[in-house]
C-alpha cells in the first residue's frame, strides 16, 4: 500500500520560503504533520499509513516542514521566528482552501498541531501521536536533547540515543544547520490552552515512548480526549502498522 502515486506540491509561506506538501488520494481532506528530523514520506508513506487512509477514501495532505523533506531549509536565523511552524501550516491550510478538514501529527508535528489549536485552527477530528505533555507544556527540556545531538555530530558512543538519533538524520538527509534553527521557534503551550481544545482527539503513544512526557495525560487532560496505545517506542511506532491503523479507525471509521 505504501506504493500508491504520490503528487509534491510546492508554495510560499507567508514570508516567501518555500514550503512543500504530497498529496495522494480523494476525498475529504486530512493533513498530517511528520516529526523533527522525519519528513512526510518517512513519517507517514513509507509504512503505508497514509496509504491506509486513502483506501478509507480520504485526500492525504503531507507537509514537509521548514528545514525538512523537499522544503526549503534556509540558513538565516531570521527565517526562524517563534512559531513558524504553525504559521508555515496555516498558510498551506489558507493555500488549499480548507474549512472541512482533519488534522494530525506525529511529535513535532503533534506539538504543531497543538499550537495551531490554541491560535484558532478549526479541523473536525485531531490526532496527536508521539507527544507527551512536558513536550506540549515544556518545549525547551526536548529541544535541549537535538541541540547537543547537532552540535556533537559524530562523537557519540555507538548504540547511544545520541548515536541513533544522528543516525536517523543521515537517513533523511537532514541539514543540521537549519535543523538547529527549528529549536529557535519552539513555544510553549499553557495546560490551559490544551484543556480548552474541544475537538475530539485522539492521542496515539508507543507503549514504550516517553520522549515528551505522558501522552495519557494530555488525552485526560483533554475535554475529549481518546488515548490509544500501540506497541513501540518514540522511533519504532512509527513504523508499526498498528499507527496506521488508530489513525484510519479514529478518522474514517
Amino acid at each position: 500500500m505504501a506504493d500508491l502515486p504520490t503528487e509534491t506540491h510546492r508554495f510560499a509561506s507567508f514570508d516567501g520560503q518555500e514550503i512543500a506538501w504530497t498529496e495522494m488520494g480523494e476525498g475529504r481532506p486530512v493533513v498530517l504533520i511528520h516529526g523533527y528530523f522525519s519528513n512526510a514520506e518517512v513519517n507517514w508513506i513509507k509504512y503505508g499509513h497514509a496509504a491506509k487512509l486513502v483506501a478509507r477514501g480520504r485526500r492525504v495532505i503531507l507537509p514537509d516542514l521548514r528545514a525538512h523533506g523537499h522544503s526549503a531549509k534556509p540558513h538565516d536565523p531570521a527565517a526562524y521566528p517563534p512559531d513558524v511552524l504553525m504559521r508555515d501550516n496555516f498558510a498551506l491550510i489558507a493555500h488549499l482552501a480548507l474549512t472541512d478538514y482533519d488534522l494530525g501529527g506525529y511529535s513535532l508535528g503533534a506539538r504543531t498541531v497543538v499550537r495551531m489549536l490554541a491560535n484558532g485552527a478549526a479541523p473536525d477530528k485531531v490526532v496527536l501521536s508521539g507527544m507527551g505533555l512536558d513536550g506540549l507544556v515544556a518545549t525547551k527540556g526536548r529541544g535541549a536533547y537535538f541541540h547537543r545531538v547537532l552540535t556533537n555530530l559524530g562523537s557519540f558512543q555507538r548504540g547511544s540515543s545520541e548515536w541513533l538519533t544522528e543516525a536517523f538524520l543521515k537517513t533523511t538527509k537532514g541539514d543540521p544547520v537549519a535543523l538547529l534553527r527549528i529549536l529557535d521557534t519552539f513555544v510553549d503551550t499553557p495546560r490551559e490552552d490544551i484543556a480548552a481544545i474541544t475537538q475530539p482527539t485522539a492521542v496515539i503513544s508507543g507503549a514504550e515512548d516517553y520522549d515528551n512526557g505522558s501522552a495519557k495525560e494530555v488525552a485526560d487532560l483533554l475535554p475529549y480526549g481518546l488515548f490509544v496505545e500501540i506497541p513501540g517506542n518514540h522511533m519504532s511506532a512509527v513504523t508499526r502498522p498498528e499507527l496506521g491503523d488508530a489513525l484510519v479507525e479514529f478518522l474514517a471509521g
